[in-house]
């Protein structure tokens, strides 16, 4: 059963639910990071979600700072230190836009 916010994004805009979903080829940095070389957007992110929390890189103090260890700086852009509210833009960043 979907929540209800989640039922209103799939009927108000279908697309942007295909966007998170599709199946993209992946960059080097992803793929190397991933293991993978297709997965969607969504997909990306909870692997990179799960990684953040195998690693224990939340900062301990501020549970919305996530302190960025080497592996994780190649695909964030080489930031030290990112904020949990810009992760899912900074992952973005590494799918190419749809032709249309």
């Amino acid at each position: 059963m979907l929540p209800q916010r989640m039922k209103k994004v799939i009927t108000d805009n279908p697309k942007q639910l295909a966007d998170l979903i599709d199946l993209v080829n992946l960059p080097s940095t992803l793929r190397e990071f991933l293991g993978q070389s297709q997965t969607s957007r969504l997909g990306c992110f909870t692997r990179v979600w799960s990684y953040i929390k195998e690693n224990k890189l939340q900062d301990p103090n501020n549970k919305n700072l996530v302190n960025c260890d080497a592996k994780l700086k190649q695909i964030l852009l080489g930031k030290g230190q990112v904020d949990l509210a810009e992760l899912p833009m900074l992952i973005k960043l590494h799918f190419p836009k749809q032709q249309k």
